[in-house]
């Protein structure tokens, strides 16, 4: 029933040579899958397709002109190709014309009304937790339950925050950040860091190498090769079948509990041209301290350190409080909606710019609008639109310009998607099922025409 010892001892050997793979290997083990929560409701004015709903007429065409392709991609999302056939995009100055002007109209008093019902929620629920909730054995499902319910709610503090960072919340900047740091200083966030990564990151969407964050490996780079090997030694172990689907759930872990701080602290998932980056620590060695490639470039390292000083503050408050009520106490009170909150926003932006059939460009045949039309909006239903600001819903338009409020991004949206159907990326697949594609087919990219794609061969 088990391979010899001597595989496994080869196996891991293999594994942790290779950076990315280490920490989930050593930690790891074999893990279990956690199922997102999808409810099933409308994007705009479209039902998400159920798991085993017909293909459109539109969708096969598709297919049909990508297998034509010389590679074609690993699988099919329920775009069916679509982003692969695209070659031509309209300019920034067409989509901006094909947006009404008054979405990019801000209202101070609506985007605070905003931020005060996500933070009330958040701090509501804290609070009868706290009065109702005994910290006992007995209630570990409750305060489980707890977690997943306040992390899913203070998502939506984090939304507000990144809507701070990148100017779209007051013509008020000094208002906007002060509630923008206070909002992600309280998520253990660094504000002005992650203001100047974040910003990188919507410059050079899909970018394989300039990209930051959620950068695929090639197939023949180190890390995609370790990536490769760490797969293959799962299916000589359990089979292709099984071994494909423990080497998922490991990407799953990965990204959602350890991803967050893992790009915080070295920059996982970023491009290569960056090397490795730190949010707290501007200076070499995670800096190449070249103008062009380094992270935090002149005034942004002080920025870096405000920010820092902001996170100091907040881990004293956290022990300040954990010497007065208990280490438990913060642990279930803070600490589960935090993990649950990092897990939502790592869940959000892997899959708004990954998928089997959405590809990757190179500097010669990369742009901007051309990155930003390979973002994926998805169907996350009313009560997660609701609670997080339509973060997944509408994210297209927030890669064309950042600028445009969350209460008007549905109506760029629609305008958008009517203007330019066939750019406009809307894939139906249900949430869960759409994560566990990406965690188990989306590995290494090769190049494909002047695309960078999860391919195979014919």
């Amino acid at each position: 029933l088990f391979p010899a010892q001597r595989d496994y001892t080869k196996f891991w050997t293999m594994a942790i040579l290779h950076k990315r793979e280490a920490l989930a290997l050593v930690l790891l083990g074999l893990v279990g899958i956690s199922k997102a929560f999808q409810p099933k409701v409308s994007h705009i004015h479209r039902q998400a397709q159920p798991k085993c709903a017909p293909l459109t007429s539109a969708t096969i065409e598709n297919i049909e002109k990508v297998s034509e392709l010389e590679r074609f991609p690993v699988d099919y999302s329920g775009l069916g190709g679509k982003a692969l056939l695209l070659n031509e995009f309209p300019s920034k100055q067409e989509v901006f014309d094909a947006i009404p002007a008054h979405c990019w109209d801000k209202s101070t008093p609506r985007s605070l009304a905003h931020a005060a019902t996500s933070l009330g929620m958040t701090l509501g629920l804290g609070f009868a937790a706290a009065a109702i909730l005994p910290l006992q054995g007995a209630y570990a499902i409750a305060w489980a339950a707890y977690a997943v319910v306040t992390g899913t709610v203070a998502t939506g503090c984090w939304v507000i925050a990144h809507e701070c960072g990148h100017g779209a919340f007051s013509n008020n900047k000094a208002l906007q950040d002060f509630v923008g740091y206070t909002l992600h200083t309280a998520l253990l966030v660094p504000y002005f860091s992650w203001q100047r990564s974040h910003a990188v990151h919507h410059a050079n969407t899909n970018h394989l190498t300039r990209g930051e964050t959620h950068v695929p490996p090639t197939s023949h780079s180190a890390g995609g090769q370790g990536r490769l090997a760490v797969r293959a030694g799962y299916e000589k172990l359990f089979g292709p079948k099984m071994g494909q689907a423990l080497h998922g759930a490991q990407e799953l872990v990965l990204h959602l509990v350890f991803g967050w701080p893992a790009y915080l602290l070295a920059g996982a998932t970023g491009g290569p041209d960056r090397g490795m980056t730190n949010h707290f620590w501007p200076l070499k060695p995670f800096s190449t301290g070249e103008k062009t490639t380094e992270l935090f470039p002149g005034a942004w390292k002080n920025k870096v350190w405000l920010s820092d000083v902001g996170i100091v503050a907040m881990l004293g408050a956290l022990g300040l409080w954990a010497s007065k009520a208990g280490a438990l106490t913060v642990a279930a009170l803070y600490g589960g909606p935090y993990l649950v909150v990092n897990c939502w926003l790592v869940l959000y932006t892997w899959l708004q710019h990954t998928d089997v059939d959405v590809p990757h460009y190179e500097a010669e045949d990369w742009n901007y609008m051309k990155g930003a039309f390979q973002t994926i909006d998805r169907p996350y239903g009313r009560v997660l639109d609701f609670l997080h600001h339509h973060i997944g819903s509408t994210h297209v338009v927030h890669h064309i310009d950042c600028t445009i409020p969350h209460y008007h991004a549905l109506e760029a949206t629609k305008a958008v998607e009517k203007a330019f159907p066939e750019h406009y990326l809307y894939e139906p697949t249900p949430i869960a099922q759409a994560l566990w594609r990406v965690s188990t087919k989306c590995l290494t990219v090769d190049k494909v025409g002047d695309k960078w794609v999860f391919a195979q061969n014919k």
